[in-house]
């Protein structure tokens, strides 16, 4: 797929000031790579050398050996596209720099230096070598290449996503990181050559370092650190490597290993250069810094096969993190609705109850709401309204649910007002079509914002941020209310958040445990002859866990149709085959752009997560937007 990539790092057993040796290392680090289909591999600082030579890089014969086996290394890449760093020093000009060198199909494309040179505490590296801060728009003849360019303003690009940067140790470590403004001037892949040694918790500042930076440049970032066969004269190395995709560490290798050892993992360059666009506060941000682009030949991109994706990605995997995911959730809820309520006096709150998963999450809210406010339970007016679809489960679990809260509760059916609505615009009620389900529907907002006005209230809203992106509410009825705690929480998400609070009210866990457990349904059809649920929404949509899946890629990476289908394979592979994902991706094209309208006026509430759809925040767009553009591909698609 476009713009995915395996990358990795290889860690080498080494010999201080054995080039020969290194070199072979060198070599068996690049056959694995091939093999292994790496569009990258990167090696540690002065690898060639070892990091740990001291003031035997002042001598000419180290440094013309190093030359020479850069020219076979070079040479020993031909025929591939497998792009290697390694790290050696460099004559140049009558100064050394510690540089990356930069390999392919046979050529030495580059030699980037280092910025920084750390001369502190155990390092003393200004005693061998030269800052390269002012080495721009550089050519050199080295290791059997003329005109190669070297300077720390020399980006490598190999096609539209591939555009790599390249940096070492220090370099990371500084107030601004050359990382930066490669990242700036369109480095989506940033490496880092290091020989970082080992201290008590060090490790853990550089995964910070690598972590962050990885985050603040919406970047790949692949560190490679330098191993255990470096002198322990004085200090040690461990081997640190790490490969991390926009702030979370993807891939990193246990430290101390004696051999030497791969690290890889895919990284989605693609993803990365649409966040870029997203994020504007990204693009506000300019390059001081003017680059030269060095032309690579293109790469390997991976098998999206090969690429791990969650089937749920507004979901945690982790439990732990899961948890305090759904805490920090339902207490954002929470305060936003505390908030509200202070600001209109209101004497009450109402909310329309149906014993399903929303309505419930909105209760729970609205409790925990009044404990903030520490007012009375009994502020909470809870209305259930049972029409012609309502089932005695759903029914029970809206009136225990109630009791158990210390609500206010309030039964009203809504049948008789229905069917004398019927009558009045001339409807037959045994046409179970839009007209049929959307009049209860308004019918209930009609009592719940009536009921109100009454009490000095306002009206909760319950619907979710998926029923927004499909549309799948009826406009002007459970549509509208005057402050909308779940708008941003997808389905998906919203049972795990009341499945976290039945653990924290073992009182209410009974009952939120059914309702978990209740099939998904707006009950306005009636039920079967055994009073079960006959009116089943993912029947009629699709299921939830698909298109929060597409609304993800769709909204947060602007992925087209096409790539979200590729994905989908991938993360749904076992649980819906390709024609049923593709049905319903269709369907979710179609939905999101012809109910834009729905959203166009939905009301207040909360953020919650990276994705919202209000018209006031994440989400603006044309209720009268074509869709074809989109579908298109789809149509097309064999």
């Amino acid at each position: 797929m476009q713009g995915l990539y395996r990358v990795g790092t290889f860690v080498p057993k080494l010999k201080v000031a054995n080039v020969a040796y290194n070199l072979q290392q060198a070599k068996s680090a690049y056959d694995q790579a091939v093999q292994q289909n790496l569009a990258l591999c990167v090696l540690p600082e002065l690898n060639l050398t070892g990091y740990t030579c001291a003031d035997l890089f002042l001598q000419s014969k180290l440094i013309s050996e190093v030359e020479l086996a850069v020219e076979e290394l070079a040479h020993y890449t031909s025929g591939n596209s497998c792009v290697l760093l390694l790290g050696c020093p460099v004559k140049f000009k009558s100064r050394l720099y510690n540089c990356a060198a930069v390999l392919q199909h046979g050529m030495l494309r580059g030699l980037v230096p280092k910025t920084f040179l750390p001369n502190y505490k155990e390092f003393y590296e200004k005693r061998w070598f030269n800052s390269g801060r002012d080495l721009m728009e550089g050519l050199c003849d080295y290791a059997g290449f003329r005109e190669v360019p070297i300077g720390i303003d020399i980006l490598f690009k190999a096609q539209e996503h591939f555009i790599l940067g390249l940096e070492i140790c220090e370099d990371l470590w500084t107030v601004i990181p050359p990382s930066s403004n490669q990242a700036l001037a369109g480095a989506t892949l940033l490496a880092n050559l290091s020989a970082s040694n080992e201290l008590v918790a060090k490790h853990q500042y550089r995964q910070q370092l690598v972590s962050q930076q990885s985050a603040r440049c919406i970047a790949a970032y692949v560190y490679c650190s330098a191993g255990t066969g470096e002198s322990t004269t004085d200090l040690l190395f461990s081997g640190h490597a790490m490969i991390a995709d926009n702030g979370i560490i993807i891939a990193e290798n246990e430290r101390f290993e004696k051999e030497s050892f791969m690290l890889s993992a895919i990284v989605d360059c693609y993803r990365l250069g649409q966040t870029r666009i997203t994020e504007t506060s990204y693009c506000d941000e300019y390059s001081e810094q003017a680059f030269r682009y060095v032309d690579l030949d293109p790469v390997l991109e991976a098998d999206v096969g090969q690429l791990y994706i969650s089937a749920h990605p507004f979901v945690p995997q982790i439990e732990t993190v899961r948890n305090e995911r759904c805490k920090e959730i339902f207490n954002i809820q929470a305060a936003a609705l505390a908030k509200r309520i202070e600001h209109a006096h209101a004497k009450s709150i109402v909310i329309g109850i149906s014993g399903g998963l929303d309505s419930t999450l909105a209760l729970l809210v609205c409790e925990q709401a009044m404990l903030r406010l520490e007012r009375p339970m009994s502020d909470i007016i809870a209305i259930t309204m049972p029409g012609f679809g309502t089932t005695g489960r759903t029914f029970n679990n809206a009136v225990h649910l109630c009791q158990q809260i210390g609500a206010t509760f309030k039964e009203i059916s809504i049948a008789d007002a229905s069917k004398l609505h019927f009558d009045q615009i001339e409807h037959d009620e045994s046409i179970h079509d839009v007209t049929y389900e959307n009049v209860q529907a308004r019918m209930r907002t009609l009592y719940l914002m009536n009921m109100a006005n009454k009490h000095g209230g306002f009206v909760v809203g319950t619907g979710d941020l998926s029923e927004m992106a499909l549309g799948w509410a009826t406009y002007n009825g459970d549509h509208m209310s005057m402050y909308s705690v779940n708008c941003s929480v997808p389905k998906t998400l919203v049972k795990y958040v009341v499945a976290w609070v039945a653990e924290q009210k073992t009182e209410l866990k009974e009952t939120l445990l059914d309702v978990l457990d209740t099939p998904i349904s707006p009950e306005l059809l009636p039920p079967d002859e055994a009073d079960n649920i006959k009116q089943v929404t993912e029947d009629v949509v699709g299921p939830y866990e698909l298109h929060d899946f597409f609304l993800y890629h769709f909204v947060k990476y602007g992925a087209d149709p096409l790539r979200i289908l590729s994905l989908a394979k991938v993360a749904f592979s076992g649980t819906y085959d390709e024609p049923f994902i593709l049905k319903w991706l269709k369907n979710f094209v179609r939905r999101f752009f012809i109910q834009q309208f729905k959203r166009s006026c939905i009301p207040d509430g909360p953020k919650v997560g990276t994705i919202s759809l209000s018209p006031r925040g994440d989400w603006r767009m044309p209720s009268d937007a074509e869709f074809e553009v989109w579908m298109k591909d789809l149509e097309d698609y064999q």
